[in-house]
């Protein structure tokens, strides 16, 4: 149209008053050229991605592996943050401090029995038993092993029946295992020997080094809400909770029951505008980390599962990284959209020369390709980015 119609509609003496020269065909398809040279959107589809593909880089530079744009794209907009406790906000390597025994158990024994349940299991709390026991156990003895989540274990060994785990555990099938209540700050393990409470064993975690700082930065960079979700005792969670200065916490939860939690946090925001991340590295925490907005996993201490699950992945298990993952976020965005303003308005400016007649072949091969080849370098600076 562009070729034909100025010409033509000139020679018919409709557009003659406005032009002081007379207007050929080939003027105006080489006009035409230009033009659909430069209107060719290769730049704008290019300069989109291009910017993505450089943010995902910048995070995995610092340990963050994002595993597509689109969790990139909404990393920015994380409004709460739900960590896991034990693994996430604390180191997840356990030390016994104290050994409980009562109903004629002796300590030993107790360890013993514990060290027996926790065999076969990879948890940090049975490894951790299994090393303050110090000798070896006889697995040969062990006849099955359950391991029932967020609960414990149940094993049968030597055609006797021992439980080790959290409270539940001793109240499991409508069972009723009488014990003291324990109250103190740790990680309780209560064991018991076909159906005979045999005592408990207090082990302590280690909060992370980097996590109140990292705490503190996700508030400074605009994080409004902070929760922990645990399965653990409220007295171990409430003393990391106070320690880290954490805005609420919920403890003595089950997988399912950590899912209703985070679609509770959900109401309270505008999905639109706003995301829910939740941090977690076990097995049970696979459903929450699917569930979520954005599903963060610890890559080093994390399980396959929650590595699986999640749509972003620390790979150092450094907390911090968290911080540098939403200022890679965020720059990324910003590049976007100076890569965008940049192509619609190098394209614009040639457009219309070209519609003039004042713009050259060379000039819009340059107004495409040029600034496509712009748009990419543009989008190398986000791989420099270091803090907003």
């Amino acid at each position: 149209a562009m070729a034909v119609l100025p010409p033509l509609l000139y020679h018919m003496d409709v557009l003659k008053p406005l032009f002081s020269h007379e207007q050929t065909y080939h003027e105006w398809i080489y006009r035409s050229l230009v033009f659909l040279i430069i209107s060719c959107p290769c730049a704008l589809v290019l300069s989109i991605p291009v910017a993505f593909f450089g943010g995902i880089g910048a995070a995995s530079r610092r340990g963050v592996l994002f595993k597509g744009a689109n969790h990139l794209e909404a990393f920015r907009k994380v409004h709460t943050v739900v960590f896991d406790k034990t693994g996430t906000l604390t180191e997840g390597v356990f030390k016994v401090v104290d050994i409980k025994a009562f109903n004629g158990f002796s300590p030993d024994e107790l360890l013993r029995l514990a060290a027996l349940a926790e065999a076969h299991s990879n948890h940090p709390i049975a490894k951790s038993i299994l090393e303050a026991y110090g000798d070896s156990v006889d697995e040969g003895s062990i006849q099955s092993y359950e391991e029932i989540p967020s609960h414990g274990v149940r094993v049968i060994a030597d055609g006797r029946e021992i439980l080790a785990g959290n409270d539940r555990i001793l109240h499991l099938d409508k069972n009723n295992i009488e014990h003291d209540t324990c109250v103190t700050e740790g990680t309780v393990v209560h064991v018991a020997l076909d159906k005979r409470y045999a005592g408990y064993i207090v082990l302590s975690d280690v909060i992370r080094e980097d996590a109140e700082r990292t705490l503190q930065s996700l508030r400074q960079e605009g994080v409004k809400r902070i929760v922990m979700l645990t399965g653990d005792d409220r007295e171990a969670a409430k003393q990391v909770a106070r320690s880290l200065q954490i805005d609420e916490f919920y403890a003595e939860l089950l997988p399912e029951e950590k899912i209703e939690k985070v679609r509770e946090l959900e109401k309270d925001i505008d999905p639109r505008h706003h995301k829910i991340a939740f941090v977690g590295d076990g097995i049970n925490d696979a459903p929450v980390l699917m569930a979520s907005d954005i599903g963060i996993a610890m890559g080093g201490l994390g399980s396959d599962a929650a590595i699986e699950s999640a749509d972003v992945v620390l790979m150092k298990d450094r907390l911090s990284a968290l911080v540098d993952a939403l200022h890679v976020s965020r720059r990324t965005r910003r590049i976007v959209y100076e890569n965008i303003g940049m192509v619609f308005l190098i394209k614009g400016l040639f457009l219309s020369l070209g519609a003039l007649g004042m713009a050259t072949m060379w000039e819009a091969l340059f107004a495409d390709v040029g600034v496509a080849v712009l748009a990419v370098l543009n989008s190398t600076r986000v791989l420099k980015t270091v803090n907003l």
